[in-house]
């Protein structure tokens, strides 16, 4: 019995309609990234599990794919050892972030800082698949290396207005600071539960304010430090009115004031840069990598039910962990699958963008291609997209495929054009016909267009 195919759960097949569909995505953001002057790079698939391992927290590590030794890993296998770092020793990267921070520091002779690079490759992640989420999905991610200025956290807000301008999407980009969330632990009493604080706080949206609360309170937060950081999570008003009734609540904690000073002043620049794009600072929003340090960035489409379809922040010493201490950076990925299922759920995708050919020329018999196929190359040449039909078939067969196709012309070509020197070209649109001579490619060309 044959076996049915199938694919992975969390993973998907892309014909050459969706295919056109994501490289318009890709071309989109590639642009928009190098005329910020980003270069691009890339980094293996897998990377050694010592390079992963211990930077996304504890729920992070659990969604690692491993990767075995070898096919037959298990054959030297001691059992009195763990078994895990005998047989695995690679993993499959679960962002692009970790890697850049290991590139960075490999090739740090190499390259000019501050480093601004782009790279647009895909992760994995041994999550549940649902609506959004999947295991095999691509991160298009831009950073700037090598300067705390928040000038580059305000290039990255304009790169986000930018690509969603030219992807016809609303979004709102959200704006929080991990310093102000390690002056919430402090001023409630726990700040060794920074983390635990911040995981649950980025679970707010998922699992409404009460299971938040409820997961602190497990984490071992007291009930009056959870009251403490509930009217924090519901805060509402004008960026400035946030900022200043935070002020307030941060009192003396130190780093909590700084990380409030870096939200005044980047919401400044984000003012004189006269970002189109709607900015609000969401002081529940946590980012739950534990690598970042300051600025954290979330991006929500206003008119597609779906979650971040863009996020990132900075990191101040993220390249300390493989030898380069004091190497801030920040960056923002975007979610080319999620940002996928939003043009696609919107409409946005322009027409025509699977590029299929402009003409197609029938396939009448052998003498016939033969006269044809220098014209099909000449056209070639001059940039039109040319198919001839494989097999002298049925005419209503060719004429199928071609509609099929989307291809707007057809050419039929027999003895009667053979012996006047001439190419027929039939609008399939239209239903006009019109004759040129064969060596008149630019006449043919011109009736294309």
């Amino acid at each position: 019995m044959a076996q049915k195919p199938s694919i992975p759960k969390g993973t998907r097949d892309f014909g050459p309609q969706e295919m056109a569909e994501r490289n318009y995505i890709f071309d989109t953001v590639r642009e928009v990234f190098r005329t910020y002057g980003y270069s691009q790079i890339e980094t293996p698939s897998m990377e050694n599990l010592s390079t992963l391992l211990g930077k996304y927290g504890d729920e992070g590590d659990k969604l690692l794919f491993r990767i075995l030794n070898s096919g037959d890993a298990f054959a030297d296998v001691d059992m009195s050892r763990p078994l895990a770092s005998q047989v695995c020793e690679k993993g499959l990267r679960y962002d692009l972030t970790v890697p850049f921070a290991r590139f960075v520091v490999q090739h740090q002779n190499e390259i000019s800082f501050p480093f601004k690079r782009f790279q647009i490759q895909p992760v994995w992640r041994a999550d549940r698949p649902q609506k959004g989420r999947y295991r095999e999905f691509y991160q298009c991610d831009v950073d700037a290396i090598g300067s705390r200025s928040q000038l580059c956290e305000l290039e990255l807000i304009q790169i986000i207005d930018k690509v969603f301008e030219k992807l016809g999407v609303g979004v709102l980009v959200k704006i929080n600071n991990r310093k102000v969330l390690t002056g919430l632990a402090e001023i409630c009493g726990f700040p060794d539960k920074v983390i635990d604080i911040t995981v649950a706080i980025d679970k707010l949206d998922k699992i409404g304010l009460d299971a938040v609360k409820a997961e602190m309170i497990e984490k071992g937060l007291s009930a009056e430090a959870v009251a403490i950081l509930e009217p924090v999570l519901t805060l509402s008003g004008s960026n400035a009115e946030k900022l200043a009734r935070m002020r307030s609540i941060m009192g003396s904690s130190e780093t909590g004031l700084k990380g409030l000073d870096e939200l005044e002043e980047l919401f400044g620049f984000i003012s004189s840069a006269g970002i189109r794009t709607e900015c609000e600072i969401d002081l529940s929003l946590a980012r739950g990598l534990n690598y970042y340090t300051g600025a954290i960035f979330e991006v929500k489409a206003k008119d597609w039910e779906i979650g971040s379809i863009c996020g990132g922040g900075r990191y101040d010493n993220l390249t300390g962990i493989f030898g380069l201490p004091d190497m801030s950076g920040v960056g923002v990925s975007f979610g080319a699958d999620r940002i996928f299922d939003v043009l696609k759920g919107l409409g946005k995708f322009p027409d025509d963008l699977c590029g299929s050919a402009k003409v197609l020329f029938a396939n009448m018999g052998a003498k016939e291609t033969e006269y044809v196929l220098p014209v099909a190359a000449a056209l070639r040449s001059s940039g039109v997209s040319v198919e001839v039909y494989p097999d002298s078939s049925k005419l209503k067969k060719q004429f199928d495929y071609a509609e099929r196709k989307g291809i707007q012309f057809i050419s039929i070509n027999g003895d009667d054009e053979m012996s006047k020197g001439i190419v027929n070209l039939k609008n399939l649109k239209t239903g006009e016909q019109e004759s040129f001579a064969i060596s008149d490619v630019n006449q043919i060309v011109d009736a294309l267009s």
